[in-house]
C-alpha cells in the first residue's frame, strides 16, 4: 500500500548530553523568573511531564544534584523549607550563553584588538605618508621626508622648513569606547502579555560578556530607569524586575551623562532600551507624571537632553521595542536633537541590531 508513515519527531541534540540540553533550558527559565532557581525548576519539572526532556536513567532531581555539584547552584534551609539559590558560577554562565547565542559570529574575532578603516590621529603606524595638518602629532613626524621636502622646496643654499614641508605617518585609530547602558523597566515593558525585559536582559548580559571579554580596554555601565533611574551591577542583570514604574528617561539620560563624564575614553555612547514615550519627570522631591505620554513639559525636558549629549559628542542609540506611529514621531525627533540613531526592532532581533551598532561606533573617531 502506497502512503506516508509517521512517527514522532525526535530533534538532534547535536552531541549534546541530557544535562547540558536542560541546563540550556533551564539557563531561559531563569531568565523568566528573574533569578529564582525554584520556580525555574518547577517549571523545568512541568516541561519535562509534557516533553519528555528526560530519559530513565536521568531525571530533574539527578539535574539538581549535577547543578549543585557543579557549583552553579547553592541549597539552603529557610524557615524549614529547602531553597535553592544561584551562585556567581551560574551568572558567569547565563552571561556566556547569552554571548553565545546572540554574538556567536565573534568567536572568531581577535580579543581586545579592533581596528577602524579610518585614518589619521591613532594608536599603530602605516608605511603610507601625509601631509601634516593641525592637531597631528609631532611623535609621527617622518623626519627624513621632511627634510628631504624641505631642501627641494627651498634649495641647500636658503635651507628652511615650513609647515608645507612636513610629514607625518598614517595610522589606524584603536578605538576605546565608554558606553552607558539604559533599560527601560517601567510597567509597559510587560503590559498586554508581552515580555519585552526578559530580551532587554539578555542583550544587556551578552554585551557586557562581549565588552568585558573581547573589549577588555573598552567599559560599560549599565542603569535602569522608572519613575528614577539607578545603576546596576553587571551581576545583578538576571534578577532584574519591572515595576509599577513610569518612565523617567530624564533621569536615565543624567544618569548616563554624570558617569561619561568621568570616563576618560574619548570615546563615548548611550545605548537606550525602551518600548515608550516618557512619561514622568521629577521636580525637586515630587513626580510630575503624565500616563498618556504626551505632554510637552516631559517631552521638552527629554529633548533638551538630547541636545546636551550632542554637544558633548555622546550619541545616542535607541532601541525602540514598539512601533507605534506617535511613537515613531517622537523618536525621530529625539534622534535628529542628539545626531543619534534609533532602531525599530522586535524582540528576537533586539540583539543583532546592537551587536551591530556597537561595533560600527567603534570604528568612528570623535573628538
Amino acid at each position: 500500500m502506497i502512503g506516508y508513515q509517521f512517527s514522532k519527531f525526535l530533534p538532534p541534540n547535536d552531541g549534546l548530553s541530557t544535562f547540558e540540553q536542560l541546563l540550556k533550558i533551564f539557563q531561559q527559565l531563569l531568565l523568566h523568573t528573574s533569578g529564582n532557581v525554584n520556580q525555574a525548576i518547577s517549571w523545568l519539572t512541568e516541561l519535562d511531564k509534557i516533553h519528555d526532556l528526560t530519559t530513565e536513567d536521568y531525571g530533574i532531581a539527578d539535574f539538581v544534584k549535577d547543578l549543585i555539584d557543579k557549583g552553579l547552584i547553592s541549597q539552603e534551609e529557610r524557615e524549614g523549607k529547602l531553597e535553592f539559590t544561584p551562585t556567581s558560577k551560574l551568572e558567569l554562565s547565563l552571561r556566556r550563553s547569552a554571548l553565545d547565542d546572540i554574538f556567536d559570529t565573534l568567536k572568531k574575532s581577535k580579543r581586545g584588538n579592533h581596528l577602524t578603516n579610518l585614518k589619521g590621529k591613532g594608536d599603530e603606524h602605516t608605511s603610507e605618508l601625509k601631509p601634516y595638518e593641525f592637531g597631528d602629532s609631532l611623535e609621527k613626524l617622518s623626519i627624513s621626508e621632511s627634510l628631504k621636502n624641505a631642501q627641494v622646496n627651498h634649495g641647500i643654499n636658503d635651507f628652511k622648513m615650513t609647515q608645507d614641508d612636513l610629514v607625518v605617518h598614517e595610522s589606524f585609530y584603536k578605538t576605546q569606547t565608554s558606553t552607558v547602558l539604559m533599560i527601560d523597566i517601567s510597567h509597559s515593558m510587560i503590559l498586554y502579555g508581552e515580555d519585552r525585559i526578559t530580551p532587554a536582559k539578555k542583550v544587556a548580559m551578552a554585551l557586557s560578556e562581549l565588552i568585558t571579554t573581547r573589549y577588555p580596554k573598552d567599559t560599560i555601565d549599565i542603569i535602569v530607569f522608572g519613575n528614577d533611574a539607578w545603576q546596576i551591577e553587571i551581576k545583578d542583570l538576571p534578577y532584574l524586575e519591572v515595576g509599577p514604574y513610569h518612565t523617567n528617561t530624564v533621569a536615565g539620560l543624567e544618569l548616563a551623562m554624570n558617569i561619561l563624564r568621568k570616563r576618560k575614553n574619548p570615546n563615548k555612547q548611550i545605548m537606550m532600551i525602551t518600548d515608550g514615550k516618557p512619561t514622568c519627570i521629577k521636580r525637586g522631591k515630587k513626580y510630575y507624571k503624565n500616563s498618556f505620554g504626551l505632554d510637552k513639559k516631559i517631552l521638552s525636558r527629554t529633548l533638551g537632553l538630547a541636545v546636551k549629549c550632542r554637544k558633548m559628542q555622546i550619541p545616542i542609540t535607541t532601541f525602540m521595542i514598539a512601533q507605534d506611529p506617535w511613537l515613531v514621531q517622537f523618536v525621530d525627533k529625539f534622534t535628529k536633537a542628539n545626531n543619534g540613531k534609533a532602531f525599530y526592532s522586535s524582540l528576537g532581533g533586539l540583539g543583532e541590531f546592537i551587536f551591530m551598532d556597537y561595533k560600527s561606533n567603534k570604528r568612528r573617531k570623535r573628538g
